[in-house]
């Protein structure tokens, strides 16, 4: 199996190289990896006594979940040096002066002397990977030395390679961790039945501590004060070219609610084209440049990054974008955390958070603008609101229960 493994790896490294010759990602993707021992060498410094903590994440979604971790440890042990890693350039690229690290960097692609000189760099005491990402060459060289491997927030279905008869390969990388923190049950269930009952840990989902801690350094927006006003508003994050449709058209048969809407792409062209589309609206920027106006728009297109998670406390009813995607809608607990109820399309199975605020009430699902009218027609928002906000409270702590078990280890001491 290692050699359709190392195939695998050939074939990617080939794969991205040429798509870099047209692809901005992919050239990222390239271009951020080269000479990666000389710039870690200059980079990478430590002190004895320092404890040393890896984290690898695949991109912005996952770090968010490792941020709480990474942000506790350094709050608890002052001394320690954090080496923070991207798979890809959508999570390095806008969190590659995250000051919480000390130093941030792509991650080398997966091999034997590239895991090897890596590990022989940092010398960490602690690796932690955040939610998936399994690589054999890291995996098996951090169990080699002996170095304390964790995983967190992670979630396992029984469609996966390892649960497959024929996944022996990868059941290997996961008995390379010492320990794995799962969101829920079922996936510890899963974990139990390939021999890993002994260092498995429902500890649940860091995001609910994250979402948690960003709702409580809640500052407000001026320019959304403005034009929300006292009317009833949707906040729309993170759509996409589908959500955008049917949000448009649902505009058109609504004469009490604002939208304000946050798209995934903010790119001139499709700032542009949402203008056309939603064609009573003003841009962030523009109001920022003409304020005070009238506010006789019924549409704030935000054009900027850095404010999602704060517009959401405007909102009435928050819809939550990319549900009509592959894999599926974005964080909706950004939402949830204020109190409000979410709306997204179908594709939600993926989340547990999803599934579970679905089945208590305090989010719908929707497929066409029929059914979005629908679902706005007949919601309770008072009901759905407290039960959005009870779900996030209960669910905080997952932070907490890994903290403690890296302390009952002695991996770090108080300084």
């Amino acid at each position: 199996m290692i050699a359709y493994y190392q195939l695998f790896l050939f074939l990617y490294r080939a794969f991205i190289s040429i798509a870099a010759t047209r692809n901005s990602k992919a050239k990222k993707w390239v271009e951020g990896r080269k000479n990666w021992q000389q710039q870690l060498s200059s980079n990478w410094k430590t002190e004895p006594g320092n404890s040393i903590v890896w984290m690898h994440c695949a991109s912005l979604g996952e770090f968010e979940q490792g941020r709480p971790i990474l942000e506790e440890i350094k709050t608890q042990n002052p001394n320690s040096k954090i080496l923070l890693t991207f798979f890809s350039p959508s999570g390095y690229e806008i969190r590659k002066n995250y000051n919480g690290a000390d130093h941030v960097m792509y991650l080398p692609m997966d091999g034997a002397s590239n895991a090897k000189q890596f590990l022989d760099l940092i010398q960490p005491d602690l690796a932690v990977f955040v939610k998936y990402e399994f690589w054999h060459y890291y995996l098996a060289e951090l169990k080699s030395r002996n170095i304390e491997t964790i995983l967190v927030s992670g979630i396992f279905r029984p469609s996966q390679p390892f649960f497959q008869w024929w996944g022996s390969f990868h059941r290997n990388m996961l008995q390379n961790f010492s320990h794995l923190f799962v969101q829920n049950a079922a996936s510890k269930e899963l974990l139990d039945g390939i021999g890993l009952a002994g260092k498995t840990t429902v500890a649940g989902d860091t995001r609910f501590d994250r979402v948690i801690a960003l709702a409580e350094q809640w500052q407000p927006v001026e320019i959304a004060d403005a034009f929300c006003g006292t009317d009833p508003i949707i906040v729309a994050g993170s759509t996409w070219a589908e959500d955008e449709t049917i949000l448009a058209e649902w505009m058109k048969s609504n004469n009490r609610y604002k939208l304000i809407i946050a798209p995934h792409e903010i790119k001139a062209e499709n700032i542009s084209r949402l203008k056309t589309l939603f064609t009573n609206s003003i841009t962030f920027s523009e109001l920022s440049t003409h304020n005070p106006q009238p506010m006789t728009h019924n549409c704030l297109i935000i054009d900027n990054i850095g404010y999602l998670s704060r517009l959401y406390k405007y909102a009435t009813v928050c819809y939550v974008g990319g549900g009509f995607n592959k894999s599926g809608h974005h964080n909706i607990l950004e939402a949830a955390v204020y109190g409000k109820p979410v709306i997204t399309g179908p594709n939600f199975e993926k989340f547990q958070e999803s599934v579970d605020l679905k089945k208590l009430g305090g989010s719908s699902t929707i497929s066409n603008t029929k059914e979005l009218i629908d679902v706005m027609g007949q919601m309770d928002i008072s009901a759905a609101s407290t039960i959005a906000e009870n779900y996030v409270k209960e669910n905080a702590g997952a932070t907490a229960a890994i903290l403690k078990w890296l302390q009952e280890k002695r991996l770090f001491t108080n300084a």
